[in-house]
């Protein structure tokens, strides 16, 4: 496993994160890879499919990209 340094880093930064770090019952380095790997992780793409209510069967078989395409199409 890699080894990450990190200097000079701010007080009141740190203090933040050290802050944190005591409120998810983890060490600041824990905290640290925790925040990194958050940052870093692609989210999974978001679909209209996944939306709660009314009107997802409608945009059941419509490709959602060609339907923005067209209008902002229209929009011109």
């Amino acid at each position: 496993m890699a080894v990450l340094n990190v200097k000079t880093v701010p007080d009141k930064l740190y203090r933040k994160l050290q802050a944190r770090a005591k409120r998810e019952r983890r060490s600041v380095a824990q905290e640290v890879i925790h925040i990194l790997d958050q940052a870093l992780t692609e989210p999974p793409p978001l679909s209209i499919l996944n939306l709660q209510g009314l009107g997802k069967e409608i945009w059941r078989d419509v490709n959602s990209d060609q339907y923005i395409e067209a209008e902002r199409r229209s929009w011109d």
